[in-house]
């Protein structure tokens, strides 16, 4: 049995050494984006499949009450929330935490490359059980949905995986 901590580690260490990369080369101090656009290159080199900027619904009580863009979906299983900020603060981890919660994704990593150093953090969601998705949300709603919108593509998929 897979320990939640170790579960998807391989994938984590490397989009954390192409973070390291990147972070060696440019340093600290551009915005964002850019750290973005430069891991993206260095997760091509690996052929590590990604979505980046994947807009992704805020689901409420079963009702979209927004989106979000999530900076990247590695592999349809780990979320990548970047910072280019002097130093990470709880609400950045509040924030990255949230959204392994509202898309159902049960590991993620929060990497800053704006202090001289690399900062990052690997979180852990427990994603909810069939039974609370089905009580949660009405699934006839879910499968109308599922044709328009990736996130629920993905829990779909989860779901039938997991029978």
């Amino acid at each position: 049995m897979i320990k939640e901590h170790d579960k998807y580690s391989d994938l984590t260490e490397k989009i954390i050494g192409c973070s390291m990369r990147v972070h060696n080369t440019l340093g600290n101090g551009f915005q964002e984006v850019i750290y973005q656009r430069a891991l993206a290159i260095e997760l091509k080199k690996l052929s590590i499949d990604f979505d980046r900027e994947l807009e992704m619904s805020i689901i409420y009580d079963g009702v979209s009450i927004g989106t979000r863009r999530v900076d990247f979906l590695i592999e349809e299983k780990v979320l990548v929330e970047l910072k280019a900020i002097t130093k990470l603060e709880n609400v950045h981890l509040a924030q990255a935490i949230n959204y392994l919660e509202a898309y159902n994704l049960e590991v993620g990593l929060l990497i800053n490359f704006g202090n001289t150093s690399l900062e990052f953090k690997r979180l852990i969601n427990t994603p909810k059980t069939i039974n609370e998705i089905l009580k949660s949300s009405n699934l006839r709603w879910i499968l109308k949905e599922a044709s328009l919108n990736y996130y629920y593509r993905l829990t779909i998929r989860r779901i039938l995986k997991s029978f």
